[in-house]
């Protein structure tokens, strides 16, 4: 089985390659996607916001040229009105790793003609280069950044950058503690006292001591050893636990014959989020419908990708992600896993990547176990969205 995220296992047949690896991306995602670009793959861990090539160099999807394959645009799944196509001109969406299930929503927006109804020429889903979603956001070379809450923050902490979150697309962050059923299963915090540990250097042992803190673990109390991203010291029982991805690598053992055991990081203290939506403040000021009118898109595409997980598979499969030898099954049962990380009982409340005042106040403080102090104004505007919805509460789905 082909792991497909930037932290981790085996990447993508384009990806193999170590020289490959490393021009396709910088900053592996995931601090809790991702950090901004510090480094490299192996250096910036599952902690860095990576801008990932699906191959060498970088590469973009067209809107308008997906549409045009797909037979153009279908109905709206919403109440929201369309505007005359190229009303906001072209836009590019950084994406935070390679083509695969991950952005299900985006390959849905871009082939249904979802962006073009919301008035772009284009929207270009664009991998690479090696720099991260939020430096790229900040030096203007992108419009918006899929990245992470602590990946912003710390480039509007240490750089002052100009940037805000506008929306997150997981509800929470998918990284966990794996173990195995068949080793030494660890399913609480507590569980890890005494057990080896596997995790990748760099940023993701910032996040894992974070995560010690927040659940009042003494560090000396177990072992850590530093191991790629791949689970073999796993599965090899090298390791007892390996710092991984509920919707990757679990599945990745579970294929070896494995009974995979997982703590995740989100309900057990360090509440952040991920794949959110990173803009500049400028763009904000400037630009404030054609954000809008991007975000109107993005539902739409998430929504029918929630609805459809073996459908945005395919368009994982087939079509964006086509050079990257990606499997259907593998790709379907990620993406009905994904789904229960961007929906919940807050999202089915008040619309797709929303966040309540609760949600951004547990980021604060978790940003503040990871030792970032960052104050929720400095980091989210929820204003847009609160605006979209209100203009078309049809959006909304239960």
């Amino acid at each position: 089985m082909t792991s497909n995220d930037p932290r981790s296992p085996q990447l993508p047949p384009a990806l193999t390659d170590p020289a490959a690896r490393v021009a396709a991306s910088t900053s592996s995602r995931r601090s809790f996607l991702r950090i901004a670009g510090l480094g490299a793959l192996g250096v910036a861990g599952a902690g860095a916001l990576a801008a990932c090539g699906s191959g060498s160099g970088s590469a973009s999807t067209s809107s308008a040229t997906s549409a045009a394959a797909s037979g153009g645009s279908a109905s709206a799944s919403s109440g929201a009105a369309s505007v005359a196509p190229g009303t906001y001109g072209d836009i590019s969406l950084q994406l935070s790793w390679i083509k695969n299930i991950e952005f299900g929503g985006e390959f849905f927006a871009d082939s249904k003609g979802y962006y073009t109804d919301a008035g772009f020429g284009k929207v270009d889903l664009v991998t690479g280069p090696v720099e991260s979603a939020d430096a790229l956001v900040a030096a203007g070379t992108v419009t918006i950044g899929l990245s992470a809450p602590d990946a912003t923050a710390r480039l509007v902490t240490e750089q002052g950058a100009p940037l805000k979150i506008i929306g997150s697309t997981f509800q929470k962050n998918p990284f966990c503690i794996l173990s195995l059923e068949e080793g030494k299963p660890i399913r609480t915090p507590q569980d890890l006292v005494g057990k080896t540990l596997g995790i990748q250097a760099g940023t993701n042992q910032a996040i894992f001591a974070g995560f010690l803190k927040a659940n009042n673990i003494d560090p000396s109390s177990l072992t850590q050893v530093v191991v790629q991203y791949e689970p073999t010291p796993l599965t090899e029982k090298k390791v007892d636990g390996f710092m991984a991805y509920l919707t990757n690598e679990p599945f990745l053992v579970k294929a070896q014959g494995f009974t995979p055991v997982t703590l995740s990081f989100a309900d057990n203290g360090l509440p952040l989020t991920a794949e959110t939506f990173t803009v500049a403040q400028e763009t904000i000021d400037s630009q404030r419908d054609m954000l809008k009118a991007f975000l109107t898109a993005e539902i739409r595409g998430w929504t029918d990708a929630v609805a459809d997980p073996a459908g945005a598979a395919a368009l994982a499969v087939n079509t964006y992600g086509k050079d990257l030898g990606l499997k259907l099954d593998e790709q379907t049962e990620q993406a009905t896993a994904q789904n229960e990380l961007v929906v919940s009982a807050d999202t089915k409340a008040n619309g797709l990547f929303t966040m309540t005042d609760t949600l951004i106040s547990q980021i604060i403080t978790a940003l503040g176990e990871i030792g970032i102090t960052v104050t929720a104004d400095q980091l989210f505007d929820m204003s847009l969205l609160k605006e979209v919805y209100a203009a078309d509460p049809s959006l909304i789905k239960a």
